[in-house]
C-alpha cells in the first residue's frame, strides 16, 4: 500500500519551483517537488480509492471511497513528474495533460491546482 508523504518546507519548495521554471531542475528537484505535491493532494483529499502514480518517484492513495489492499486499485492515475508538477501548480490544465487515468474518481481536475 502507498504511504503517507510529508510536504517539504515552503521556502525550499519555492526554490525548487524557481529552478523548474528556469529549466535548471535536476532529478532531485523533480523528486522533491513530486513528493511535496502528492503530500498536498493526500491532505486535500484523504482516502484510499484512487492511486496516483508518478514513476519513478512516488505513488499515493487518496480520495474517500472504497479502499483496496491488494493488486491494482479500481482507480489509477499515472503520469510523469514534469506533467504532475505542472498540473499541481496550475501551469497545465487536466484536459491538456498526458495522463493515464482509469476508474471512478480518477479525474483529479476538481482538486487541482494544489498551490496558488
Amino acid at each position: 500500500m502507498a504511504r503517507t508523504l510529508t510536504p517539504i518546507d515552503l521556502a525550499e519548495f519555492a526554490q525548487i519551483c524557481a529552478r523548474i521554471d528556469a529549466g535548471e531542475a535536476d532529478r532531485a528537484d523533480l523528486k522533491a517537488a513530486t513528493k511535496h505535491l502528492l503530500a498536498l493532494l493526500q491532505r486535500k483529499a484523504p482516502g484510499h480509492s484512487v492511486e496516483v502514480r508518478i514513476p519513478p518517484f512516488a505513488a499515493i492513495q487518496c480520495i474517500a471511497g472504497a479502499s483496496h489492499t491488494r493488486g491494482t486499485p479500481p482507480a489509477v492515475v499515472e503520469t510523469d513528474a514534469e506533467t504532475w508538477i505542472a498540473l499541481a501548480r496550475g501551469r497545465l490544465a487536466w484536459a491538456d495533460a498526458s495522463v493515464r487515468a482509469s476508474g471512478e474518481r480518477s479525474d483529479l481536475s476538481p482538486l487541482l491546482p494544489l498551490v496558488p
